[in-house]
């Protein structure tokens, strides 16, 4: 038999530390969708929310309780009773035991600066509400976690207190004693010592940590906790939170089980983690973060072609696992840096012309050409999918129509705001589509021109929706005539994310470049699906 792996257990606060980055706002429905994501991942305990803070946190624990959740337990986020009081009477304290979440988490006050300057008490009184806190809520059966609160800063500042803090909630019933760095502001050495430090003195104690990304070091100073003894991890999927975040529980889940061999989620759940990160970026409504690691479009991407050559012989060169365990895959990156093995491997996939050296060459030629002009591949993989069907020709691409002509109309005046028309019109086999759609802009109601001529024959382009839209100018000395760069992703039900590329002098039609090609891709993809 192998050797057991160690166990730690994964807290994910997204939905409560999460909500306070800046631009992320989680409606009750959002938090809902995200917390069975969460467990179907086989995350351990979901922190909710704060249920006496808004009436959403508070809606949250009692719609959740209808969700029957297979692997998390949820937790309810609340402070220590307020200072001169008793728990019975404290309002946080009722509301926590209300929420009938099965754990709570309780934050405590670790630094003597906090209680003086914040909470205005005694450093005794400071324990009191601790212990009172603690207890309220371990007698009466709930699973209670302490944070204790800017616990590394206190103990910079005050050791001894410090460790008071977590001796008053250990006493009292805690079942984990959680160290935070609050501000974000340490190191791996001074968290690695502390975390040492606090294994020695509560040998009977589990350890937790949660970091925040001050100082670019979340993850770092939760390894370094985890080496040292903590057994119980915080954190944010995609390491969204207040200032510049939390530690990034993507990548601190891949790091713990590939890299130091820690059993944190079930069986085969690891292979989950990308399609999480990139949900939790959509219900969040946030652009996917390209050079993420482990989970993000470039964490595989290879642009150079010494670097692409070396993949292709052996992925242990340039890859330092395998990108499948996070279910991610490896992509090959078109530009002109790019040599004919970096088409093979982009194409062969699909294609097959890893022995067409004549085939590669034309595309490669043709993408030089269109870089010249100011294209680029590397976030358009749908419009470099379409260059390389083209150039086979047969089989590989056929033509939905034959643009006639379009016309957009902008028309502003002094008492309204300005409003676009689009017209377009198409021939497919021979029978002219001409139709007509207002939208917010011209691209939008060009989009909706277009879609309303191929509907009747292509309805699923109702599922294909635009994520991203991205312009840039190629060559700014040209003024307000230069050439654009229009980039814009989509999401598909078939095909999923992907990207196309447009350029020219008038944004309009490097848009309608882009656009057009998205449609295509699709429609030959999905073709090919049904055949």
């Amino acid at each position: 038999m192998g050797k057991k792996r160690r166990r730690v257990e994964i807290y994910d606060t997204t939905l409560r530390d999460g909500t306070q980055a800046q631009g992320v706002w989680l409606s009750l429905e959002d938090k809902l969708m995200i917390a069975e994501r969460l467990d179907a991942a086989g995350i351990d305990y979901i922190e909710g929310g704060y249920p006496l803070s808004n009436p959403k946190d508070k809606a949250f624990f009692e719609e959740i309780r209808q969700r029957r959740l297979r692997h998390a337990k949820v937790a309810a986020f609340g402070m220590t009773r307020r200072k001169g009081s008793t728990p019975e009477r404290d309002e946080g304290m009722r509301s926590l035991l209300a929420s009938q979440a099965p754990v709570i988490a309780i934050v405590g006050k670790s630094w003597g600066l906090h209680v003086r300057d914040v909470l205005r008490t005694s450093l005794k009184e400071n324990l009191k509400m601790i212990a009172d806190s603690v207890g309220m809520m371990t007698r009466a059966g709930r699973q209670t976690i302490f944070d204790a609160e800017h616990f590394f800063d206190g103990y910079r500042d005050n050791p001894t207190y410090a460790m008071k803090t977590l001796t008053a909630a250990a006493q009292a019933g805690a079942t984990c004693l959680v160290l935070c760095d609050t501000n974000g502001g340490s190191l791996p050495s001074h968290v690695g010592q502390v975390v040492e430090e606090v294994a020695r003195r509560f040998p009977q104690a589990k350890l937790g940590i949660h970091c925040h990304n001050d100082s670019d070091l979340g993850v770092a100073n939760s390894l370094a906790a985890v080496a040292a003894g903590a057994r119980h991890v915080q954190g944010t999927i995609n390491g969204i939170g207040e200032r510049c975040g939390n530690a990034d529980l993507v990548s601190l889940v891949a790091n713990l089980v590939l890299k130091c061999g820690y059993d944190c989620l079930r069986e085969g759940d690891l292979e989950r983690l990308t399609e999480l990160s990139r949900f939790v970026y959509e219900v969040a409504n946030l652009q996917l973060r390209d050079n993420q690691p482990y989970v993000g479009l470039a964490a595989f991407a290879h642009k150079g072609g010494m670097h692409v050559h070396a993949v292709r012989r052996n992925t242990a060169t340039y890859e330092h696992i395998d990108p499948a365990a996070v279910g991610n895959q490896r992509r090959v990156l078109i530009s002109e840096l790019a040599g004919a093995s970096s088409v093979a491997i982009k194409a062969d996939r699909k294609f097959k012309i890893d022995q067409d050296r004549a085939v590669q060459r034309k595309v490669l030629q043709a993408i030089q050409n269109m870089e010249n002009q100011g294209y680029q591949f590397e976030a358009a993989e749908a419009s470099f999918e379409l260059l390389v069907r083209k150039t086979l020709g047969g089989k590989w691409y056929r033509r939905f129509w034959d643009l006639d002509h379009y016309r957009c109309v902008i028309l502003q005046t002094a008492d309204r705001r300005p409003s676009s028309e689009a017209i377009v019109k198409l021939v497919m086999d021979g029978k002219p589509f001409h139709t007509v759609s207002e939208g917010d802009g011209p691209v939008n109601a060009l989009d909706g021109a277009l879609r309303k001529a191929l509907r009747e024959r292509h309805p699923s382009l109702d599922q294909l929706r635009l994520v991203d839209y991205k312009v840039r100018v190629v060559n700014p000395r040209a003024g307000t005539a230069a050439r654009v760069r229009v980039v814009i992703e989509f999401h598909d039900e078939v095909c999923g994310y992907f990207g196309t590329v447009g350029v020219d002098e008038n944004i309009i039609h490097a848009s309608w470049r882009a656009l057009t090609d998205a449609i295509e891709y699709k429609l030959l993809n999905e073709s090919e699906k049904r055949t």
